[in-house]
């Protein structure tokens, strides 16, 4: 029989469902990933996103990426994105409700 250990458990769905974005995207910031996750799932909010971006970096999940752009912005010129992609870790489900969202959105395009 196997044995039950303490603490919670790794997993969780939200960051499945981040993989599963992800793993169509190939690449997006926070806001983005926010975006298609409220349009495809339940709705979370923005912070929670953002809390399983940092955890899937933590767990091998998912790879971060600064990139700093260019612009016009209140605070001054450049601003730095965060892009995320799925790292070792993710364990893509190839979800065929999120493949069709994507195939919807290239059409639009």
């Amino acid at each position: 029989m196997k044995r039950m250990t303490a603490g919670r458990p790794i997993g969780s769905v939200v960051r499945q469902n981040i993989i599963e974005i992800l793993y169509f995207m190939k690449k997006g910031y926070g806001y983005e990933v926010h975006k298609a996750y409220i349009e495809l799932f339940p709705k979370v909010s923005q912070r929670l996103i953002y809390y399983h971006l940092r955890k899937g970096v933590l767990t091998g999940e998912f790879i971060v990426k600064s990139v700093k752009e260019k612009g016009e912005y209140s605070w001054g010129e450049t601003a730095e994105k965060k892009y995320y992609e799925n790292g070792a870790g993710a364990k893509p489900k190839v979800s065929s409700d999120v493949k069709t969202y994507f195939e919807k959105k290239k059409k639009q395009k």
